[in-house]
């Protein structure tokens, strides 16, 4: 017969092991979940959704990182093609579909639908400017000339206003003309009649105290019949040219050409270019339009006179007090 005492002994052993091999129901079993269950597929950063190309959507192209904003959206090569411009206004293109992330997600970029594309056109008609900085009237269609005027001295400041102060002048009906020079600006004032109704803006360069220009306008001013009719206004550069900032050309102010040396050849030489031939100068002039984007990349104080010139010929006060009159 076995020992009370040792079969006592082995059965609280039993009993203990026994109580080793219960465990809580509720803890996780690490080994109890089917790990192929669920989309197991699915990538870290989730499945990639479509999104419409729109204007203005800002993605990034996930194989080159380049981030930009959609521009456009068109077809090249057989193919869709999107270009993002970056925040420095530069712009690329990429094939249209997945390999994009938009807020880190990955996205499909599709093409834009009819409704987008007009309400993408709506915003930007809304919002664009021309390169005056004035609001863009869009479908403007140009208005007959007026019989107002803006007389500048030459080729050079004509194609500047155009291109930065055209767009505005087009809807106005204004129109500008050259002088070459304002060597007989009262005898242009005298022919032109200023009147009501047909108003006449002069720009002047290197109009400061001590000139022969500065002479001149005030032999102009003194035509006291059309006085009410005429503004002159003018600038302190030597030449159109210098009013171009000259940051965009690569210096921090406009180099100091000697007395008695053409200013323009110098100023080309400075800059590296031939400098020879006229034809050297007028690709120059071209060369230097080129850099002029938006009134920005003027001096203020041409941006002033010519802002001034165009208010004052575009005014309808005249007209206004001619009706006065008449009816009187």
């Amino acid at each position: 017969m076995a020992d009370p005492a040792m079969s006592s002994s082995h059965g609280a052993l039993a009993l203990r092991y026994l109580e080793c091999q219960v465990y809580d129901a509720t803890v996780k079993d690490p080994y109890g979940g089917d790990v192929l269950s669920g989309d197991w597929r699915v990538p870290k950063n989730g499945r990639a959704r479509e999104v419409e190309a729109e204007s203005g959507l800002v993605v990034e192209d996930v194989e080159t990182g380049w981030c930009g904003a959609v521009v456009r959206v068109e077809k090249a090569g057989g193919m869709q093609v999107v270009h993002l411009e970056d925040r420095r206004g530069r712009s690329k293109g990429f094939p249209l579909g997945p390999g994009f992330l938009l807020d880190g997600a990955p996205v499909i970029l599709t093409p834009p639908t009819a409704a987008a594309r007009a309400a993408a056109q709506s915003a930007t008609a809304a919002t664009s400017r021309t390169a005056s900085g004035s609001r863009a009237v869009a479908g403007a269609r140009a208005k007959v000339a007026s019989g107002s005027r803006i007389f500048v001295e030459g080729k050079h400041d004509a194609e500047l206003v155009e291109k930065v102060w055209g767009d505005d002048l087009r809807v106005e009906g204004v129109v500008v003309e050259m002088l070459d020079g304002v060597d007989d600006l009262a005898a242009v004032i005298r022919d032109f009649q200023p009147a009501p109704g047909r108003r006449l803006g002069v720009l002047v360069d290197h109009l400061i105290p001590g000139t022969k220009e500065t002479r001149l306008v005030q032999e102009a001013r003194a035509l006291r019949r059309y006085a009410p009719y005429v503004t002159i206004l003018g600038h302190p550069y030597v030449d159109v040219w210098q009013s171009v900032r000259p940051e965009r050309l690569g210096f921090t102010t406009w180099p100091v050409i000697p007395r008695g040396q053409s200013w323009k050849h110098g100023i080309v030489a400075e800059l590296g270019w031939p400098h020879e031939t006229q034809t050297d100068i007028a690709l120059a002039w071209k060369r230097i339009l080129s850099t002029v984007r938006t009134y920005a990349d003027l001096e203020p104080t041409l941006l002033a006179s010519v802002e001034e010139l165009i208010d004052f010929v575009t005014t309808k006060s005249d007209e206004h007090q001619l009706s006065v009159t008449t009816k009187e």
